[in-house]
């Protein structure tokens, strides 16, 4: 008999430390966000190798005040998603204020506001388990050396039932340093099977770390060790954090994801059994796949998350996220022609890593030409919309109202050391006020800037290599800013967004 088979990463963007829960015939996945809004993205599938995002489960992040301005690396850090008492819960850590919850009813909630259950620094990637043998509830997380001082240890606690608190102080059920060869020892996932409790965590560093898996009889320990899952002589370098996921018929799979520079974290599937010692097997024989016999389910047809947006109304789809919470009534207004994004006045213009107001969704995995439509409207001396590619060092191309009143087109870049832009080509005429943006990513992130003003595509500047922030893959991001000042300074208007395997010119 032959099989379908996948290629792994099944999701090849930066879909940071996923986790995953079958309820009936449907599996979700959440996933890092960071401080990006909306957050806690969700995703759909049928059969965990064709996903779709259906929607976002943290609208704003909390407290408000303190995502006004971007913190990239901050906010909601490795979520769990689990499904108990007819609700979905998804669990987290903000590295700077404790473990946080939300829930709903339904996947597409509505969800609750985030309630903070543990207050503390560097409380980091919590998992939730409520434990039907017993009717205990229980929380494990790990640590954030850089908040707490310590790493490399999970503490567990008993739980309320309802989710809303711990019940007691808290025990280090795993000490990784008392493992030989183990450090930074992270990413529970809590589980109960066959009578052990069982904690999925990942070791060693996002880039070149294994997977563990604990089991112990008492949910406080002690706990044995094994590494399940580790890079041997494949590619995939770091086999990182994951969920692991049972079907209805019985299948073992386990999601994970792969570290790749300004790509991000890719999700590759991984199939999983457990042993005649009883003990979980990954991958083939414990080392990552890179194609693999289907799932056994129903095929669906081939799908992934949406990144193309014709702004149907005036309104972005939910690929897009902002840098961080958005002001209301400030970025967008409503059009029938395109997104229309009102031209914000800032005085750090010059720096695109400091804004709030950009439009991000992630950089492609695969090599990519992407393009869209822009007309800018602002007559404001200075005021500019754009396309970008945005990480530690970032680069743009668009179009600037100068000083002379004609529009031009301008291309500018920014170092990771460097506190504001420089052009990156001369500026040129834009007759029409309109241009077609164009970048072309290619092996390494390597991105190459073109635009049409109405006289054919053109090459703009030197090749400018995509690079990450720190935990965050690069992201794409569309804008529109003007000089500080009093009054409308007017806005800008992007149309049909795409992006398409890469063809040259």
């Amino acid at each position: 008999m032959t099989y379908e088979t996948y290629t792994n990463p099944v999701l090849n963007a930066d879909w940071s430390d996923p986790d995953v829960v079958r309820v009936g015939d449907d599996f979700y996945l959440t996933a890092s966000s960071f401080g990006r809004a909306p957050g806690l993205p969700l995703l759909h599938s049928r059969d965990l190798v064709n996903w779709t995002l259906i929607g976002h489960a943290l609208e704003r992040l909390e407290p408000a005040g303190e995502f006004r301005s971007p913190r990239h690396d901050c906010g909601v850090w490795a979520p769990s998603l689990r499904h108990h008492d007819d609700r979905f819960w998804i669990f987290w850590g903000d590295p700077d204020q404790g473990i946080f919850q939300v829930n709903a009813p339904q996947i597409r909630g509505p969800w609750s506001r985030p309630y903070l259950v543990k207050e503390g620094k560097g409380l980091i990637d919590p998992c939730p388990l409520w434990d039907d043998e017993t009717g205990e509830a229980y929380l494990v997380h790990a640590w954030a050396k850089s908040r707490a001082g310590v790493k490399n240890r999970l503490t567990g606690h008993r739980m309320h039932p309802e989710g809303t608190a711990v019940l007691d102080e808290g025990k280090v059920i795993v000490d990784g340093d008392r493992i030989p060869g183990w450090f930074t020892l992270e990413g529970p996932k809590l589980y109960r099977h066959d009578g052990w409790f069982w904690i999925f965590a990942p070791a060693g560093g996002v880039e070149t770390g294994w997977q563990g898996a604990f089991r112990s009889r008492d949910f406080f320990g002690p706990y044995e060790e094994r590494i399940v899952l580790e890079q041997r002589d494949t590619e995939v370098n770091g086999p990182h954090q994951g969920g692991w996921v049972r079907t209805r018929s019985g299948e073992d799979w386990f999601l994970h994801f792969q570290q790749r520079g300004a790509y991000g974290r890719v999700v590759h599937l991984q199939p999983m059994r457990w042993g005649a010692d009883t003990w979980p097997v990954i991958g083939d024989e414990g080392a990552p796949v890179a194609e693999h016999r289907r799932p056994d389910l129903p095929a669906g047809p081939p799908a992934a998350p949406a990144t193309d947006d014709d702004f149907p109304g005036g309104r972005f789809g939910r690929q897009w996220s902002w840098t961080a919470n958005p002001q209301d009534g400030l970025a967008t207004q409503h059009s029938a022609d395109g997104l229309r994004l009102t031209c914000v006045r800032t005085a750090d213009a010059h720096d695109l890593r400091r804004l709030p107001s950009i439009l991000t969704q992630r950089l492609p995995g695969l090599p990519s030409a992407v393009e869209v439509e822009l007309e800018l409207h602002s007559e404001e001396p200075g005021a500019r919309a754009g396309l970008a590619v945005l990480g530690d060092a970032f680069g743009w191309i668009g179009l600037q109202r100068g000083t002379d009143g004609a529009v031009h087109l301008v291309h500018r870049f920014a170092e990771p050391v460097a506190d504001r832009e420089r052009d990156a080509a001369h500026p040129r005429l834009a007759p029409r006020g309109r241009a077609r943006l164009r970048i072309e990513i290619g092996t390494g992130a390597r991105c190459r800037f073109a635009y049409d003003t109405g006289d054919g595509m053109r090459w703009s500047g030197p090749v400018f290599a995509a690079t990450p922030w720190r935990w965050v893959g690069a992201l794409l991001g569309l804008f529109a800013l003007a000089p500080t000042g009093t009054g409308h300074a007017g806005a800008a208007t992007f149309g049909e967004f795409r992006i398409s395997p890469l063809r040259p010119l």
